[in-house]
């Protein structure tokens, strides 16, 4: 495993560094202003930076299919990915790199007919709509995704779908356009043969958003909002349908593994924000007579915070490797190492610089209180950590007992 940056990886990095430093870092507090202003709706400030980022050609850098986006491997992505992290409110959606929207366009460029694809993935790939996911259901518990209960029956030329869901990331964009809608199509074949995938315009008639999620009291807009949505006999054509009837839970998984290592990749920037902020405060501020940083406690956190990014680095490398050489199946093992210890070692980062800054560290002044909130969230988000130990444990067993 070779991890030092290629020629184009270099090139995109450095040109990323500098989009950070010019133009997402001084937008930080004017989209906290407009959000605050406006909850819900599209701060104005986002299509600046969407714009001056695709004239940069920072766009579409996470598809590795170069028919769609930049046609950068996981390895190649891995670096820009964390950089974007270090502003994730900001920066994804500014490189049009924002779930659900990813994993959403991800989905339609594998699974999608061309006329899906035509309708669905190239606005999304140009950025002038945004989409929703819509897979947890609140009745449910949905760290078990067979348990859907969102009906999906055939009706001549039509499917109807009736459910609720909750937690459908991107819903509540004002630019969301189309769901992607996870239900039983056959409640008698195999649990995992149940499960098919419509597409279902936002404006379809029996579709209500009933009320926008918080995210520990945030409005969570950079992922476009979650939302909890109802879905009342909505008829959509049969061609609607991604992919195969009874190919919904498979599909899912393939959409999740690269999900779940993009958020990792974001998480490890976002720890080295953190530790950067907590490097400069415990610097400039004296307590006791001496600064922070001279504290015995102080420097054991920095330490161990160095520690942790650069183990859960190497690891989430690993990973991109094998995804690029292997495929998602043969790095599953990984990708649900990353997935319980990403989060769980930027959760730890961050607290302790939200320590070091005292309230600071829990208020609007700094970035802190809401890298928490993201990293915390990400131990629920593509499933919690228990699922994913279970499984992992599973199939870390079964070398020994067959």
């Amino acid at each position: 495993m070779d991890f030092s940056f290629d020629p184009r990886t270099s090139t995109l990095y450095d040109e990323l560094h500098d989009f950070l430093v010019e133009r997402i870092y001084p937008a930080e507090p004017v989209y906290a202003s407009q959000v605050a202003d406006e909850g819900w709706t599209r701060p104005p400030i986002m299509a600046e930076l969407k714009a001056e980022a695709r004239k940069r050609g920072l766009w579409n850098l996470f598809l590795p299919d170069a028919r769609y986006g930049a046609g950068l491997t996981n390895l190649q992505y891995a670096p820009l990915a964390e950089l974007t992290g270090r502003s994730p409110h900001l920066a994804p959606e500014a490189l049009n790199c924002a779930a659900p929207d990813t994993g959403n366009m991800e989905l339609l460029a594998e699974f999608g007919t061309p006329a899906q694809q035509e309708r669905w993935l190239r606005p999304l790939l140009d950025g002038e709509i945004r989409s929703a996911f819509c897979m947890t259901e609140p009745e449910v518990a949905s760290s078990d995704a067979t348990n859907i209960a969102t009906r999906i029956r055939r009706d001549g030329d039509e499917y109807v779908i009736t459910g609720r869901k909750w937690w459908s990331t991107g819903a509540m964009d004002p630019q969301c356009e189309i769901f992607i809608v996870m239900g039983k199509t056959d409640p008698d074949a195999d649990r995992h043969r149940q499960q098919s995938m419509v597409l279902v315009p936002r404006d379809a008639p029996g579709v209500t958003v009933r009320r926008g999620m918080t995210v520990f009291g945030f409005t969570d807009g950079a992922h476009g909002g979650h939302a909890e949505v109802v879905f009342d006999e909505v008829r959509v054509p049969a061609q609607n349908l991604v992919g195969a009837e009874g190919a919904g839970f498979a599909i899912a998984q393939a959409r999740l593994g690269p999900g779940r290592i993009h958020h990792c990749m974001r998480l490890i920037g976002m720890a080295e924000r953190a530790l950067e902020l907590l490097c400069r405060r415990t610097s400039d501020r004296v307590a006791f007579g001496r600064p922070l940083a001279e504290q015995g406690v102080i420097r054991d956190w920095i330490a161990e915070s160095r520690v942790r990014i650069e183990q859960v680095r190497l690891l989430v490398l690993k990973t991109a490797w094998l995804m690029d050489t292997v495929g998602n199946k043969g790095a599953h093992t990984e990708i649900q190492a990353i997935k319980i210890a990403t989060p769980a070692m930027a959760e730890w980062v961050i607290d302790k610089a939200i320590q070091a800054h005292g309230a600071a560290g829990v208020s609007q002044d700094t970035p802190l209180a809401q890298l928490w909130a993201q990293a915390r969230t990400l131990r629920l988000a593509d499933g919690p950590d228990e699922v994913h130990r279970a499984s992992l444990a599973r199939r870390e067993l079964r070398r020994w007992t067959t």
